[in-house]
């Protein structure tokens, strides 16, 4: 990993499992600027809130969006941890960093719910800060990356709009990177699987309030793969082989599922590589990615391995 990359991810892959809050927010890179703790949905609860980053001088037009969702098996992590978000964004973008209501506080679907109405405040919001609603790339990681999934795949459902926030229409996404996250509860491990979907006290049962068994209409209504429609943003999927948190076979079925409805997906697959890794050669991929679906230049991510150091 190269040093210009390692400050940004180190804290946050350290982070991925933080049962609480505990970390600081990191600076905004040179020649930009963080709004932090702003509240999306008028409660003042401080894992309701989001914080954006902008460049200090103002652009000419406006800029896309990229919007990051952190991880933690929904019961931790923060928005604190940006990560990898705050080097994209030195390409031509604003950021923007969610937080949501963790386990100990709500059960699903509270965490859609929240981070919907994120969305739809950024889209009310964006003339005031100088980005385009109409390009809004979402990037998220293990817990995060279900939930940017299941943004990317829900437009238009209403039941999962929730109440929480400003009503207004939702945000359009102009593409998901999803990083690792779960796609489809229903085929998620359950006994024997280091996050098993039975146990009490694991990330899915706390999720669910009980054994997932006992959940079931609420896992299918939590999995991204359950609203595939040909309508959906381009995906990129991003696995390592051995990942032992959330099963390979997971963003395999998300990613068939997705070409047999016609939506653009990619799978890059990270050969020995654990729930979360980061490489140059990744980092790259993923800039690709959001540089030709939110500023039009050339070049496609093409399916396939990638370089996990």
């Amino acid at each position: 990993m190269t040093p210009r990359l390692f400050p940004y991810l180190l804290p946050l892959i350290a982070a991925l499992c933080a049962p609480v809050i505990t970390s600081a927010a990191p600076p905004a890179p040179p020649g930009f600027l963080a709004l932090r703790d702003l509240d999306y949905a008028g409660q003042n609860n401080p894992r309701q809130k989001l914080d954006l980053y902008l460049p200090e001088k103002p652009p000419e037009k406006p800029l896309p969006l990229i919007v990051y969702i952190h991880g933690g098996g929904w019961e931790g992590g923060s928005k604190n941890e940006p990560g990898v978000l705050l080097h994209f964004i030195k390409k031509g973008y604003a950021g923007a960093s969610i937080g949501y209501r963790l386990t100990d506080e709500a059960i699903w679907p509270a965490q859609i719910h929240d981070v919907k109405a994120a969305l739809r405040w950024l889209k009310a919001h964006a003339k005031d800060h100088g980005f385009d609603a109409e390009k809004i790339g979402l990037f998220g990681i293990s817990a995060g990356g279900q939930l940017v999934s299941l943004l990317g795949t829900s437009g238009g459902v209403s039941e999962l709009e929730g109440k929480v926030g400003e009503p207004g229409d939702a945000a359009k996404i102009a593409c998901v990177a999803n990083f690792c996250g779960p796609a489809n509860f229903l085929t998620f491990p359950g006994k024997g699987s280091i996050i098993d979907s039975e146990k009490p006290g694991t990330a899915v049962t706390k999720l669910f309030g009980g054994p997932m068994s006992q959940h079931l209409a609420e896992a299918k209504a939590a999995s991204p793969i359950t609203y595939i429609s040909k309508d959906d943003p381009p995906f990129l999927h991003i696995h390592g082989t051995a990942d032992k948190l959330v099963p390979l076979a997971q963003a395999e079925e998300f990613d068939a599922a997705l070409d047999k409805a016609g939506v653009s997906s990619t799978l890059l697959t990270g050969e020995g590589a654990p729930h979360v890794f980061f490489s140059p050669d990744l980092v790259e991929k993923m800039q690709l990615f959001f540089d030709h679906h939110l500023q039009g230049k050339p070049g496609l991510v093409k399916q396939g391995p990638v370089l996990v150091q």
